[in-house]
């Protein structure tokens, strides 16, 4: 069942077409979560999403040509999001680099939980687009990557945080921590994805132990 949400004014009252569009946009994003994640790409439809979101196939129409452009820009949006979330997780004046690596694995992972639809989609569904959606998940990884190892920089010259060893030190962190996600919202295992977290940051911890001083 699709969530109910507040109507729309119309008329004089409407609010800006920016702003209508923006609302029908979110709506229709998270019926696509939904649908994708419940159903897997091969068996979603325009008419799917557009039915969960309470909306006509023809408002899905004007936001997205296909639904493979639908979950490609749903990808690219919550990416985004759980970057920013991630970012904003330390403080520039928390110098203790294990507080900063419990702080940013402990935000993704609560993300995770309480978007598992969006996650599930992000991490796992977007492989059903084909060539397409591998090259997309390969691109939000290589991102999530460059974003670590640019963290990781700031950090070595800010106050002198161990270096990674290499950039592919960053991309090794994010491949492991999708997979382990991945395998939770597939499987179950653990139960919560929060759980992980010992786990994720003994990964990191190992890698930025080798790193340069």
């Amino acid at each position: 069942m699709a969530e109910e949400h507040v109507p729309v004014p119309r008329g004089r009252h409407a609010p800006p077409l920016e702003v209508r569009r923006g609302v029908q946009r979110q709506r229709l994003f998270e019926a696509a979560a939904r649908v994708f994640s419940q159903m897997g790409y091969a068996d979603a439809s325009a008419e799917a999403i557009s039915r969960e979101a309470g909306m006509s196939k023809a408002t899905f129409y004007e936001h997205f040509a296909n639904k493979e452009e639908c979950i490609l820009s749903l990808v690219d949006a919550a990416a985004g999001a759980t970057r920013h979330a991630v970012t904003e997780a330390a403080t520039d004046g928390d110098d203790a680099v294990d507080a900063n690596i419990h702080a940013r694995v402990h935000a993704f992972l609560e993300i995770v939980a309480a978007f598992p639809e969006f996650a599930r989609v992000v991490i796992v569904d977007v492989i059903g687009v084909g060539p397409v959606g591998a090259a997309k998940r390969d691109e939000m990884l290589e991102a999530f990557g460059a974003f670590l190892d640019a963290e990781n920089q700031a950090a070595h010259e800010r106050y002198g945080a161990p270096r990674f060893a290499s950039p592919d030190d960053a991309y090794a962190i994010v491949g492991a921590i999708m997979e382990l996600a991945s395998r939770q919202l597939r499987t179950g295992h653990p139960a919560d994805p929060r759980d992980l977290e010992p786990v994720i940051e003994r990964v990191v911890a190992g890698v930025i132990a080798q790193g340069t001083p």
